[in-house]
């Protein structure tokens, strides 16, 4: 077994182990799987890394994660031994420049991580894609995120919930989704960013609550998404990234039409649009209403703030927006994928000319 560094407590029984857990504060109000060392043994060996390996560091916090350190919050979590390395991916996700974790754990500003995974490990793992994605059943997400956010409870101090002072959301517990690649002809996130198809990928985006948007019509391309740059116009003013869950009764319209991620990108992004008068009107902006403020102007700074993808149940001609979890360009989606430890990918597609390069972050 692994030579552990971790300070060992012994207690009588399961029970009182649990219960010894909350005492000491490190869950996040359920029960969590006492740790003990032949649990995160069996972890680390499914992760292939000795204990004192560092997964993912914040030098300005003095912060760095260990495998040991990862492997013990997913045992509380509930994890299965398969689920660290994409575990360890999303850690380095978070962990990386481009993310902005340790602005984001100073500020508060009500998000949470949210980890979109792509790539053959959604299957291998059991991770849902469809129908009640963001909700309760799979244990691969719900797990996998709660472990995510466990260690960000334990050893970033982000309490009550991660990012989350104020209010916070459910994703403070749990955010974890798969696209729906077999459901879809859009190619999935990490396929986007350059990598090949049979790459297992997550993607990490500080993000807001889901907010879903259901429309009267699914006539054509423009019905189905006019409503959803309606929804993000209302939470543009952020300048930050977006997710958009595109869900299979909207994608069966656009596809049919032989739209792309991409020119749904470019039409959301010309049609989320607001004035700054209802921005005033709205206590969105300081001041009265002034001569030419009616203007529409587009509320998303480019194209590259949008993360398109393909999932959600069939019963429905429902989609979701998740606004950012933090205002401003403090933070910005990260990929990353699971075969290359060293590698972190900025998550957005190759940008127009006319918009910023995204910024590259190195693991």
């Amino acid at each position: 077994m692994a030579d552990l560094a971790s300070a060992r407590d012994t207690v009588s029984d399961p029970l009182e182990a649990i219960e010894y857990c909350f005492q000491q504060g490190w869950t996040d109000g359920l029960p969590v799987v006492p740790p003990t060392p032949e649990r995160v043994a069996a972890l680390l060996d499914a992760l292939g890394l000795p204990p004192e390996t560092v997964v993912g560091a914040l030098p300005e916090l003095g912060l760095a994660i260990t495998a040991e350190k990862l492997a013990v919050n997913a045992v509380l979590a509930g994890c299965r031994p398969e689920y660290l390395p994409l575990l360890a991916a999303a850690v380095r996700a978070v962990t990386a420049p481009a993310f902005g974790l340790s602005a984001a754990l100073g500020r508060g500003g009500g998000g949470a991580p949210l980890l979109i995974v792509s790539g053959p490990p959604r299957q291998a793992l059991g991770l849902n894609a469809r129908a009640g994605l963001f909700g309760p059943g799979a244990r691969a997400n719900a797990t996998i995120g709660r472990a995510l956010n466990l260690l960000l409870h334990n050893l970033c101090s982000a309490r009550p919930a991660p990012l989350a002072p104020a209010f916070g959301h459910p994703g403070g517990f749990t955010y974890c989704i798969a696209e729906d690649e077999e459901g879809t002809r859009w190619a999935p996130l990490h396929v986007e960013r350059g990598l090949p198809a049979d790459t297992g990928a997550v993607t990490a985006v500080l993000a807001g609550a889901p907010q879903l948007v259901r429309t009267a019509s699914v006539a054509s391309p423009e019905a189905v998404l006019l409503p959803i740059a309606d929804a993000l116009a209302a939470t543009a003013h952020w300048e930050s990234a977006h997710v958009v869950v595109i869900g299979p009764q909207h994608r069966a319209v656009l596809e049919r039409a032989g739209w792309s991620k991409a020119d749904v990108r470019a039409f959301l992004a010309e049609h989320a649009r607001r004035s700054l008068a209802a921005l005033k009107q709205a206590g969105l902006r300081a001041g009265p209403v002034q001569p030419g403020d009616a203007h529409r102007f587009p509320a998303l700074l480019h194209e590259t703030d949008l993360v398109v993808v393909a999932a959600g149940g069939p019963d429905s001609a429902d989609s979701v927006v998740v606004p950012p979890g933090l205002a401003g360009r403090t933070s910005q989606p990260v990929l990353c994928p699971l075969a290359a430890p060293a590698a972190v990918i900025p998550s957005a597609p190759a940008p127009s000319p006319s918009a910023p390069p995204p910024v590259a972050a190195e693991g």
